[in-house]
């Protein structure tokens, strides 16, 4: 394809990175020194210039795109420079917003803004932190197969009692699979005799009811089955979305808010929240809150550095689990690096979302992995396509290509794969790939 991005920070700057390798990826941006920088990382065309503009526009041949990513942090300059798009030619046009509001337009009316398909990053990431809440001992969770599979990632902490087996003691499920091992940042496709270590973090893949029982067994005191006393703090979009999003499915969080009228105006939409009008940083209050009894404490104030402090407090108060928002990808490493439990950054979120939709002609769901070293995608197979007819330990044998099948999904049902499992059309498969691999993957499906 031929791509346009507009923007070229770092939404922009990762997906010009996923898709390079296989497309015409063209990337403009306004700095003219960031968009000669990038012009040197990766092999992609770069404009410098207003990307609403047609006569940018135009230099970037969008007229003949199949594609034109408007990712900017501005909301205004992407939905116009989608518009733009449209009356040059007909490429399909992504947009990334903050604003629900926004969203709900589009979705009243898609197509709206010129707009094909919009992605709203400040509800992506608390429905990205409430997959996590749901799995209090995992990292990353992402769904497969309708929910009928899924795939997440586990830090492997100092005391875990799976620490110092192998992977075949650690696999006791029926339906669970083993599929990569990142160790000081390199990703291992383990075997039943690779050992699991302190630090290392472990990805499966398997019907929810195992990946759970899992969690369980690699942080069996974190992994309450459900975490009932929630507490979010901050009243900003996202956190608004993470209350509101909980309490549909059946949890009472706390909210915590500064500003009068933001709280009163949380507490008239979110009826089963309890919303508290006061400045989370103020460790007397978050005692007398009794803050510390939380399963999880959710940080979504507006400041990186704020929600650092209030992560630090929770944590000192004695929270289990903290889970903070982090708006600049710099500072992950950091929160990560004193002990914060989890880091989000949106804009990673975002990006992974933008880049699974534009594999969607290749694959039916796709999950990127610390930092893009691989992906999991789940493939919906054809007839007479290259995994179809043969047993799995063939296929690997014959391909030099980096992958494990984690599950397979026939007749929405979930089948475990083994070395003699024959992959039949129809089948959604359910594999990790090494990113290097994925363009072989692909072709094979």
């Amino acid at each position: 394809m031929h791509v346009v991005v507009i923007g070229a920070g770092e939404v922009g700057t990762s997906i010009a990175a996923s898709l390079a390798s296989d497309h015409e990826v063209v990337v403009v941006d306004v700095d003219p020194d960031r968009a000669d920088q990038l012009k040197y990382e990766l092999d992609v065309l770069t404009i410098a210039g207003d990307g609403t503009t047609s006569e940018i526009q135009t230099a970037a041949d969008v007229g003949r795109a199949d594609m034109v990513i408007a990712c900017t942090d501005n909301d205004q300059t992407n939905l116009v420079a989608c518009g733009a798009a449209k009356t040059l030619g007909d490429a399909f046009t992504i947009a990334r917003v903050k604003s629900t509001e926004y969203l709900r337009t589009w979705e009243g009316d898609e197509g709206a803004f010129g707009v094909d398909f919009m992605v709203c990053t400040d509800l992506l990431t608390a429905e990205n932190i409430v997959r996590v809440i749901g799995l209090p001992a995992a990292i990353d969770v992402d769904p497969f197969a309708s929910g009928l599979v899924q795939m997440a990632e586990f830090e492997i902490a100092e005391g875990s009692p799976v620490a110092g087996q192998t992977v075949s003691e650690a696999d006791r499920f029926e339906s669970l699979t083993f599929v990569g091992l990142f160790r000081d940042g390199e990703m291992t496709i383990p075997r039943g005799d690779t050992d699991i270590a302190v630090g290392d973090r472990a990805v499966v893949i398997g019907s929810p009811e195992s990946v759970q029982s899992f969690a369980t067994d690699v942080a069996p005191e974190a992994t309450p089955g459900r975490a009932d006393e929630i507490v979010v703090v901050g009243g900003s979009e996202i956190g608004y979305q993470t209350a509101r999003l909980l309490e549909e499915r059946d949890f009472k969080p706390r909210l915590i808010e500064r500003d009068a009228d933001r709280a009163r105006w949380l507490a008239e939409n979110l009826p089963n929240t309890v919303v508290m009008e006061h400045d989370a940083t103020d460790t007397e209050f978050l005692s007398r809150e009794h803050v510390d009894d939380a399963d999880i404490l959710v940080t979504a104030l507006r400041s990186d550095e704020k929600n650092l402090l209030v992560s630090v407090l929770a944590k000192r108060l004695g929270v289990n689990r903290v889970i903070a928002v982090v708006d600049s990808p710099d500072y992950v490493t950091v929160f990560e690096e004193i002990g914060i439990d989890i880091a989000i950054n949106p804009r990673t979120v975002t990006a992974e979302e933008i880049t699974r939709f534009t594999y969607e002609s290749v694959a039916e769901n796709i999950a990127v992995l610390e930092n893009d070293q691989a992906e999991v995608l789940e493939l919906e197979l054809t007839e007479g396509c290259g995994l179809t007819g043969r047993p799995i330990s063939d296929i690997v044998a014959e391909s030099d290509a980096r992958f494990v099948i984690g599950a397979i999904t026939r007749d929405h049902k979930l089948v475990t794969p083994r070395g003699d499992t024959v992959l039949q059309a129809g089948d959604h498969v359910i594999l990790l790939v090494d990113s290097d691999s994925v363009g072989k993957i692909a072709s094979m499906a």
